[in-house]
């Protein structure tokens, strides 16, 4: 009787030591989670930030087109491609997609597209499908090889949906005949669009390093 006496008084000693700590654990992770969270809003304050400047810049780019296709003057090279691109690389696809639409409607809403709703959704088309593939791709495989990788997919994406989206697009705005625009794909919209893709590819594959680390020192 003696023993049994003292074992349930051994067991029930020892359960009411194990609360304590439980409580005192629970409490522990408590204070961890709100130290967490100043840092939590202070790193989503920065990517707005940061964010905000990459659409500025892209505003600011935008006003910079030419044409690169001798045979095609009307088709021009919109240099504001280069920092949605980037965006994509430093802060992931939806924020690369977000800067990207966010950018384009700012620029038209500033002076207005040239080539009214047409020109505005075909712009978004074609950035966002190449923003969202290569940062998709980069965000698995965050490499050079990655980088070059992400980018030739993120243009030859790009290049593919831009042929139904000039065969239901044009035809709808600009209003010419379907057959017109196929007679179009071959000898300018395809070459024109690869040209596009290829500058695209060199020029952020050389600077998006260069970027990335001056935003993350910011």
């Amino acid at each position: 009787m003696k023993n049994e006496t003292e074992q349930k008084h051994t067991h029930g000693s020892g359960t009411d030591a194990e609360r304590p700590v439980l409580a005192d654990d629970r409490s522990a992770d408590a204070r961890e989670g709100e130290r967490k969270d100043p840092v939590r809003r202070r790193i989503t304050t920065a990517k707005l930030a940061k964010m905000a400047m990459m659409v500025a810049i892209t505003v600011v780019f935008s006003f910079i087109h030419f044409p690169i296709l001798p045979m095609a003057p009307f088709l021009e090279y919109e240099v504001s491609d280069l920092p949605i691109l980037v965006s994509g690389f430093v802060f992931g696809p939806a924020s690369g997609l977000g800067v990207c639409v966010v950018s384009i409607l700012l620029h038209d809403l500033i002076i207005g597209p040239a080539s009214g709703p047409y020109g505005m959704i075909m712009h978004i088309i074609a950035a966002g499908v190449s923003v969202l593939v290569s940062a998709l791709i980069y965000k698995r495989k965050k490499t050079r090889k990655g980088a070059l990788i992400a980018l030739i997919a993120g243009g030859v994406s790009m290049i593919a949906v831009m042929i139904p989206a000039n065969l239901i697009f044009t035809p709808l705005f600009m209003t010419v005949p379907v057959a017109a625009v196929q007679s179009m794909l071959i000898p300018v919209i395809l070459p024109f669009n690869a040209l596009k893709a290829a500058i695209n590819t060199v020029v952020v594959f050389f600077l998006y390093k260069r970027v990335s680390r001056f935003l993350h020192r910011w």
